[in-house]
């Protein structure tokens, strides 16, 4: 885990449907097995770090999972880790943090 990061959780451990990890393989490229496992342990499915040269590639990954969540109604929760502190954040709170890192959001 990168000391600085965001993730996705879901709320709860639900037994997630083959169709819904398909889509978010496709959104996160994330094995579909170790989100399933991720989900069940209650534990963060996908993480990006908020630095570095992998930070332009994640980060409209991650919207587009916020997105797709949202649209579903899946309800989630956004982490941050800073120097390997974990908070729960909003996501307005994302929004500004990816507004500092990006420049303005769309």
């Amino acid at each position: 885990m990168p000391d600085n990061a965001l993730s996705l959780q879901l709320d709860g451990t639900p037994e997630p449907p083959a169709a819904f990890l398909q889509v978010l393989y496709r959104l996160t490229g994330r094995s579909t097995v170790e989100m399933r496992r991720s989900i069940l342990a209650g534990e963060p499915f996908y993480t990006v770090p908020l630095f570095g040269p992998e930070h332009i590639t994640v980060v409209p990954r991650l919207e587009k999972t916020i997105d797709y969540l949202t649209e579903q109604r899946v309800p989630f929760r956004l982490v941050e880790w800073i120097d390997g502190e974990r908070d729960e954040i909003s996501l307005d709170t994302l929004r500004e943090i990816l507004e500092v890192t990006n420049g303005p959001l769309a």
